[in-house]
């Protein structure tokens, strides 16, 4: 009888464990993927690092990727390491970045001395900061029309890099390189990481650049996932047009990335690195890519064409975003700024479960 009524029990038992729809475990804080923000995001803010650090420490990111040292009063170490004290005390992770570092680029610019003294002083910088890499750049699409090519670029840039290999090496503190402003495919980038050194050398990866290459962000990461680093990412709506396509970037949600499959991903190739967002929302931008001359200075790959071409059926055209004439104007442009990155950060914390702090 015993027996029976013990077995009675079990099946009892196992039937409403059975009948109980499973839940998903809530992810530990150590396999959460962390949040950030990139200055970027707020330029029109014009804020210097303190207020940095208290605007991303308000947002409760876990990251800020300040992507420009003019916004440092001094670069001193001394007065970089009282930067890094703020950032420790209000929890929030600094890296650092910087532009071209690519001498013969069109946007390259003198002011931080030779492109090797440039990059010298962004890996003596970020380590005073405490951050893990040096965010730079080639330079944006005009440079695939120089003499050369973007192959030309590629190469000038490898050597500068090369040439601080010992720097960075003795400063704990890696080179991320981003695919900017339509300057290099996510193949071309891997090839310059190659060439320059996965041992100290990775990619910034950049979403919202990514179509400007005509690449599917999605496939990006596939691309530059393993050498991943550092990041600056947004959303894009990109739809037809007669002539081939235009590209609006968004706030995360806004556009056609599919954030959830994107972060899943995220999480195999690129453990360890946060996902920080640059939103650069309201302008628009058209490709004529179904014009034979456009092809001149861009790698046609009918592959990863054809997952552009899939993203632009799915979008629709937006309404770009200006700012009021006169001295109302800057203040919409800020308040415009602070909408987006506001409305990213907490779209991605609420509904995609991103982000260490609570």
């Amino acid at each position: 009888m015993k027996r029976r009524s013990f077995l009675s029990s079990l099946a009892t038992a196992s039937a409403l464990v059975a009948a109980r729809p499973l839940v998903a475990a809530t992810p530990s804080p150590a396999s959460k993927i962390k949040l950030g923000l990139d200055n970027f995001a707020v330029r029109a803010m014009g804020w210097k690092a303190p207020e940095l650090i208290t605007y991303a420490a308000s947002l409760k990111c876990d990251a800020l990727l300040i992507s420009d040292l003019d916004a440092f009063e001094s670069l001193e170490d001394a007065k970089l390491r009282e930067v890094k004290r703020q950032a420790d005390d209000a929890g929030v992770a600094l890296y650092l970045g910087s532009w071209s570092i690519c001498p013969t680029s069109k946007s390259f610019r003198p002011n931080r001395g030779t492109a090797e003294e440039h990059l010298r002083l962004g890996i003596r910088a970020a380590k005073a900061l405490g951050s893990p890499v040096f965010r730079v750049v080639l330079g944006n699409m005009e440079d695939r029309k120089t003499e050369g090519g973007i192959q030309a670029r590629i190469a000038d840039m490898v050597t500068v890099i090369k040439s601080c290999r010992r720097d960075a090496m003795d400063a704990g503190v890696k080179v991320a390189v981003e695919n900017h402003a339509g300057d290099m495919h996510s193949w071309e980038l891997r090839q310059l990481i190659e060439a320059a050194g996965k041992d100290f050398v990775g990619a910034n990866i950049d979403s919202g650049n990514a179509a400007w290459t005509l690449e599917d962000p999605q496939d990006v990461l596939e691309t530059l996932g393993p050498v991943t680093i550092c990041s600056s990412l947004r959303d894009d709506m990109i739809w037809e047009t007669p002539e081939g396509a235009a590209v609006q970037w968004t706030a995360a949600g806004d556009g056609l990335i599919d954030w959830k499959k994107y972060s899943a991903r995220w999480r195999e190739l690129c453990p360890g690195v946060p996902i920080i967002i640059e939103t650069i929302s309201g302008s628009q931008r058209a490709f004529p890519y179904k014009q034979p001359e456009f092809w001149k200075f861009y790698d046609k790959r009918p592959d990863k064409l054809a997952k552009f071409e899939a993203l632009a059926k799915r979008g629709r055209p937006l309404t770009p975003f200006k700012a009021p004439a006169g001295p109302e104007g800057k203040k919409a442009t800020q308040d415009f700024q602070k909408a987006e990155i506001e409305k990213s950060i907490a779209y991605l914390r609420r509904d995609i479960g991103l982000g260490v702090r609570s």
